[in-house]
C-alpha cells in the first residue's frame, strides 16, 4: 500500500513531465501563491487554453522572467541578422 506522503511525491513528480497543467497543479509547480500567479500570468501573458489548462512551456518561459514579447522581438533581431549576413555574404 502506498502511503500518503510517498503518494505526493510521486504526483509531484509527475506534474514535471506533464505538457499541460490544471490551475493547481500550475499553483504548486509554480511555486506561486494564488494572486501571485495570477499577477505574473497577466504579466508574462500567460493564459489557460479553451480546456482550463496552461502549457508548461508558457509557465517555463514565465519563470526564467521571459516574456513572449521580449522572446519575439529576439527572434526577430536574431532572423534580421542572419538575414544581413547571407545578403552581405551574397555580394562578396
Amino acid at each position: 500500500m502506498v502511503q500518503q506522503h510517498q503518494l505526493t511525491v510521486m504526483r509531484a513528480i509527475a506534474l514535471c513531465f506533464k505538457p499541460f497543467l490544471k490551475p493547481e497543479e500550475a499553483l504548486i509547480y509554480t511555486n506561486l501563491g494564488r494572486t501571485q500567479f495570477s499577477k505574473k500570468c497577466e504579466e508574462y501573458g500567460v493564459y489557460k487554453s479553451n480546456s482550463g489548462y496552461f502549457k508548461k512551456e508558457d509557465l517555463d518561459r514565465m519563470l526564467s522572467g521571459m516574456s513572449l514579447i521580449q522572446e519575439t522581438a529576439a527572434n526577430m533581431v536574431i532572423g534580421a541578422r542572419k538575414k544581413a549576413s547571407h545578403q552581405a555574404s551574397a555580394n562578396d
